[in-house]
């Protein structure tokens, strides 16, 4: 136990031929790792075997691996807190010091420059931002032409980490839209940066910020966040969801297609909201009953996952997922839900194969990848889509212009296994 996780009891005196339960407790963005006296974890419980002699339980917290996905590039983090990326490569959102023609990567590179072990990852269209542990610091790499990497100017990208300056406290969520930036804090308050055309800064203004602002308006404390193209929503601690921004299709689930520069609420959800997505034009939630899934906005290739192509100004229900969802994510046009058997299922547009079903056919209902095994994590870029398997391995599928999948193929429209990684 130690400062990203609890057991408790510290200690147990179990009588002969009896077991002991002991709660494990792992810090946000890690996981336990428990052994000893022959017991197994299930549910945050660890029980032992029917105790016949003295023995020892242990318990470690190690950073849980995650993935993101840009535009065209792919990032994976590991146990360690340690960065990979590969694919485009083009304003340095690899992270690896190089950019420019010529340096993009199908084999995963090494990001260097990183303050300490990172927690998250998030990636826009062309930058990549970390979340360094303990510190609650973020920084930021790749294309910095409208501020989305916070140092407080624009126009000079960078191909290393750099610290974002002028955030109000330690963060502990990220979230990124193409070209802007969004930082959860510890309180709860929401600060965003970068490109800022449609309001999705939500400061009240359409003016871009190179700088950490404050989005004002929210209803109370935030406890998830999520962005894309020129809009961003949040999930707060009552289970509510506000967002703001570009709502030229309803994206922002409020029964119009008016932007707004300040949070709007959502309307018309069938209860709480555990975690949310947004795709490019379209936004998903993902409700704490059932672990269904509700979507708005943009809807011609079915990436609401209602059975329709009609766009839909307030939530519609995914229809045809195969258990609950337990993880949720959106590229450009479609969709893609974890179920709790670790199965992936995806819906929407399908031209270079993102859907993983062996096809290229657009679906407006959910249809499953065809993955080597269970998934644990998943990240969706604009046209290509990731998962982290149980084993630790990454696959990915969908478009493969600039060797986000990790492989030379031009595409690929069932998972590919990327090779390189040490998760």
């Amino acid at each position: 136990a130690g400062v990203n996780g609890t057991i408790t009891p510290a200690s147990a005196t179990v009588n002969h031929g009896l077991i002991a339960n002991f709660t494990v407790t792992p810090s946000a963005s890690y996981r336990a790792i428990v052994t000893g006296c022959g017991g197994a974890l299930a549910n945050g419980i660890y029980t032992t075997a029917a105790i016949t002699a003295d023995c020892t339980v242990t318990a470690s917290f190690a950073i849980m691996p995650r993935i993101a996905a840009g535009s065209a590039h792919t990032c994976a983090l590991s146990s360690a807190g340690a960065v990979q990326c590969w694919g485009n490569n083009y304003s340095g959102q690899l992270g690896n010091g190089s950019s420019g023609p010529g340096t993009n990567s199908p084999i995963p590179t090494p990001v260097t420059g990183l303050s300490g072990p990172a927690t998250a990852l998030v990636a826009g269209i062309a930058h990549t931002c970390a979340l360094i542990a303990n510190t609650g610091a973020v920084q930021c790499w790749g294309t910095n032409t409208n501020g989305e990497l916070g140092i407080g100017g624009t126009g000079s990208n960078s191909p290393i980490p750099i610290q974002v300056t002028g955030l109000s406290g330690p963060v502990t969520a990220l979230a990124a839209g193409d070209y802007h930036t969004c930082a959860l804090t510890s309180t709860g308050a929401v600060q965003c940066w970068g490109y800022n055309n449609f309001g999705q800064l939500g400061n009240g203004t359409t003016s871009t910020s190179p700088a950490p602002i404050t989005v004002t308006g929210l209803s109370g404390p935030v406890t998830a966040l999520t962005a894309h193209y020129f809009h961003t929503c949040a999930l707060s601690s009552a289970g509510a969801v506000q967002c703001w921004g570009d709502n030229g299709y309803g994206q922002l689930g409020n029964g119009n297609t008016i932007n707004f520069a300040t949070p709007v609420t959502v309307k018309g959800l069938s209860g709480p909201v555990t975690a949310l997505a947004a795709g490019r034009i379209h936004t998903c939630a993902l409700m704490t009953s059932a672990g269904a899934v509700q979507c708005w906005g943009y809807n011609f290739y079915g990436q609401l996952g209602n059975n329709s192509t009609m766009d839909s100004l307030t939530p519609v229900t995914a229809i045809g997922l195969s258990g609950p969802v337990t993880v949720l994510v959106a590229g450009d046009f479609y969709t893609c839900g974890l179920t709790s058997t670790g199965a992936v299922q995806c819906w929407g547009k399908n031209g270079s194969g993102e859907l993983g079903n062996n096809s290229t056919t657009d679906s407006p209902i959910p249809v499953t990848v065809g993955l080597s095994g269970p998934a644990t994590a998943l990240a969706a870029g604009a046209e290509h889509t990731c998962a982290l398997t149980s084993t630790g391995a990454v696959q990915c599928w969908g478009k493969n212009s600039s060797g986000q999948l990790g492989s030379s193929a031009p595409y690929s429209a069932t998972p590919v296994t990327v090779l390189g990684l040490s998760l």
